[in-house]
């Protein structure tokens, strides 16, 4: 399953994210490549989620081995943002890189300005928690896909329309349980423009 676009455009602050459908059974062919940093098989799903728990893009068909930067760096989405086809900015945490539209933590912020910005990304991440949980609780199959790893990917993208359907019509949100963030502390190449970006959005909106 390739990327999906739900929307067409990105808010002025959207999550970018990287969750593990786990487990999934073992596929009989590439076992091993679905194996992830906990030792469980599963797929690897990239969303982009606003406020308003509603995922506009996923990215359905990685294995678990693989990692974040790999996935946004060959998706369609990473190829849109640089080629400028979108207005607003992503947050990302620490496993992704720095890049204009794609803002990522401080890894060691300074007093003033930059503690402010971490503290607000931090308390964006929030939005994307909730959208899984929500989607998971919606679609309890999520928690254990016993089907080949091609068809859980379909399986998936069919679960997020579904879920934003049901979270455009106002329906009850199901009870859900927040899963402990699934943080990769590994940090990329930094590209100096996506620094700049960042430093002035942070001086700019976030100084005392």
């Amino acid at each position: 399953m390739e990327g999906v676009e739900l929307k067409r455009r990105i808010s002025q602050f959207d999550w970018l994210h990287r969750w593990h459908t786990h487990p999934i059974t073992a596929p009989s062919h590439n076992e091993a490549d679905y194996v992830n940093r906990k030792s469980i098989h599963s797929i690897n799903v990239q969303i982009v989620c606003d406020a308003a728990y509603i995922i506009s893009n996923v990215e359905a068909k990685w294995s678990g081995s693989v990692h974040d930067s790999r996935i946004y760096r060959e998706s369609n989405l990473s190829n849109r943002l640089q080629r400028g086809e979108f207005d607003g900015h992503l947050l990302g945490d620490r496993g992704y890189p720095y890049q204009p539209r794609l803002l990522t933590p401080y890894p060691d912020p300074e007093p003033g300005p930059q503690q402010n910005f971490h503290r607000a990304h931090c308390r964006t991440r929030a939005w994307v928690e909730m959208t899984i949980g929500l989607l998971k609780a919606r679609f309890q199959c999520l928690r254990h896909l016993r089907v080949t790893p091609e068809r859980a990917c379909d399986i998936i993208v069919a679960c997020v329309v579904l879920h934003n359907i049901a979270t455009i019509r106002g329906e009850q949100h199901p009870a859900l349980q927040i899963e402990d963030p699934d943080d990769d502390p590994i940090h990329l190449s930094a590209m100096q423009d996506g620094r700049a970006v960042r430093d002035t959005i942070c001086h700019h909106h976030f100084s005392d």
